[in-house]
């Protein structure tokens, strides 16, 4: 180490080599063949995303609502041969939660 540089504190740790051959391929997609220098930059530059997935789940639960209503709905138009306002009312309210969580949810995206 050039002592010009100041870095005086050492650093120490061991990867499995499957992490070795992650950090290779991630080194060789940027153009880099010095692993310091990389390693250095990730610790101190690089940053981590841990994303609050609670939207997602809920978008699937509506989902899954809105789908068997659709079913039950189909399979009562297939029976009676009608459809009820009411049923139509019920999808269009079921969409609207979808479309305003898919808005929430792509905001939350655009902020990262």
């Amino acid at each position: 180490m050039r002592r010009n540089e100041g870095r005086t504190v050492g650093l120490y740790t061991m990867v499995s080599p499957r992490e070795k051959e992650v950090i290779d391929q991630k080194m060789a997609q940027l153009g880099t063949a010095n692993l310091r220098a990389y390693l250095r930059k990730m610790a101190v530059d690089g940053y981590v995303v841990r994303l609050d997935m609670s939207s997602v789940v809920e978008l699937v639960k509506l989902l899954r609502s809105i789908s068997n209503n659709v079913n039950q709905i189909a399979r009562r138009c297939n029976e009676t041969h009608n459809l009820y306002a009411q049923d139509v009312e019920d999808l269009r309210r079921g969409y609207a939660q979808v479309w305003e969580g898919i808005n929430k949810l792509l905001k939350k995206f655009e902020k990262l």
